[in-house]
């Protein structure tokens, strides 16, 4: 394991070394370093792989679920990630505000769903919008295209939790956020389903796409939502999800030695809250720790009309754990250092400081994704944790990516192209980094030039 994290940490080095002397050197091309202009920046050319996505926002490569954990070692849990079937490791999972014809489970709540797609054919899949009408985990396109979960009464925590709380709210809806614990668990989406100024839910869903069956906490299930799924009798440090849940990060085991999964989750007020798999939600850090999105909105433009702003979470987990969030409205990110602490038995995450990451490259920073995604830790992989001494990539919604170093400092800016054109009036939504690190996905909204649709979609662009 050690000689493994050192070749890839080397590999590592010498790729930014690479691209750094590439930039310096070919065609004249400058470097790009935090006082550039990010126009001067090479462009990334990529492949439209989906549209017809309306507001296509989180994205996550499905990844390997390994040995130990119940996706892995349950028969009929892993049957799901067989070749061609909903969490086939080589698929992406994508989020949008559209249930594709299924029917609400709730009315005041937004339309929501994560699609399953597979990325590998050569042409764009264009995503029938009603596929999904019966209400089930549909497919279209030769099974191209499948829907992993929906605000749909399918997918009710109440199915198989039916005296939770929390019964009636869905695995998703207005999904803005997915991390995914390949090491030892499920899929956490993080959801607005009122927008920004109501409150959110954090799932952990099942592969069926139903919220966690055989919950060990039968007041919670799978949903947690609002101020109903706190810590009983009392919370460690207080906390909700009073707003909307606008990030997800997977933060490993719980220090309290249960074993259990805990997650971060931001708060659209600028809360962190964290939520334990079988004691429920506490706090993390308080309001204003992260600039708040709650009341914030995009340009009133047609693309941004119906888009609810969101952020990125990602982890660093050695040798120090650092949860990063990006900060879209002040073109920054917040590195925030977490201690374990709180009483015997039931430890918790605490912040121990933080710091405040800032570049000219940073241009409404709405995603983060690691550069080498940690994808062989049994208590730490997952789509949102960096393997050691990695880089991290920044999606800036209006068009570019920053490659970065932990430390802030820029290795290199690209600006995305979609099969050899700009992105017009489309803005960048979301970004995944594959686990071989050899490609890169993005969402958009809006509309791209020579596409018809004007919903959002997703664009597969090489690593750099």
């Amino acid at each position: 394991m050690v000689h493994r994290i050192s070749r890839r940490r080397a590999l590592g080095m010498l790729a930014s070394a690479a691209g750094m002397a590439g930039l310096a050197t070919a065609g004249g091309t400058r470097l790009l370093f935090a006082d550039d202009d990010e126009r001067a920046a090479p462009f990334l050319d990529g492949r439209v792989v989906a549209t017809g996505i309306p507001g296509a926002s989180a994205i996550a490569p499905v990844g390997t679920f390994l040995p130990g954990g119940p996706i892995h070692d349950n028969p009929a849990l892993a049957a799901f990630t067989q070749p061609g079937r909903v969490l086939d490791p080589a698929r992406i999972l994508v989020g949008g505000r559209s249930n594709f014809g299924a029917p609400k489970a709730n009315a005041d709540q937004a339309e929501g769903a994560i699609l399953s797609i597979d990325p590998r054919g050569g042409g764009t899949l264009a995503v029938p919008p009603g596929f999904a009408a019966a209400g089930d985990q549909a497919s279209a396109l030769g099974g191209a295209v499948q829907l992993y979960t929906a605000q749909s009464p399918a997918f009710l925590n109440g199915f198989y939790n039916p005296t939770a709380v929390t019964a009636g709210q869905t695995g998703v809806s207005n999904p803005l956020d997915l991390s995914i614990n390949n090491a030892f668990g499920r899929l956490w989406p993080a959801n607005a389903p009122y927008g920004l100024d109501g409150p959110g839910t954090s799932t952990i869903d099942d592969p069926d796409g139903r919220p966690l069956k055989g919950a060990p906490n039968a007041t919670t299930g799978g949903v947690y939502f609002d101020g109903q799924t706190g810590r009983q009798p009392t919370q460690v440090v207080p906390g909700s999800l009073a707003k909307a849940a606008v990030g997800t990060a997977f933060l490993s085991r719980s220090p309290d030695g249960s074993g259990r999964a805990v997650f971060a989750v931001v708060v659209a007020d600028g809360s962190i809250v964290q939520e334990h798999t079988g004691k429920a939600l506490d706090g993390l850090a308080p309001a204003g720790t992260i600039q708040p999105l709650a009341g914030r909105r995009w340009s009133p433009s047609e693309a941004d009309r119906h888009l609810t702003p969101r952020l990125g979470a990602i982890v660093n987990y050695t040798p120090t754990i650092v949860l990063y969030v990006s900060q879209p409205f002040s073109n920054s990110i917040r590195a925030i250092d977490l201690v374990v602490g709180g009483p015997a038995g039931s430890q918790v995450l605490l912040p121990a400081g933080s710091r405040v990451i800032r570049s000219r490259a940073l241009d409404q920073p709405v995603a983060l994704a690691p550069v080498d995604v940690e994808a062989e830790n049994p208590n730490w992989s997952s789509n949102t944790t960096m393997e050691e001494g990695s880089d991290l990539y920044v999606c800036n919604r209006g068009g570019t990516i920053v490659r970065m170093r932990q430390d802030g400092s820029v290795v290199a800016v690209r600006r995305v192209r979609a099969e050899g054109r700009s992105l017009g009036d489309a803005r960048l939504n979301g970004i995944a980094a594959s686990p071989d690190q050899a490609r890169i996905w993005v969402t958009f909204a809006g509309r791209l030039p020579g596409h018809h649709d004007g919903d959002g979609g997703v664009i597969e662009l090489p690593a750099f």
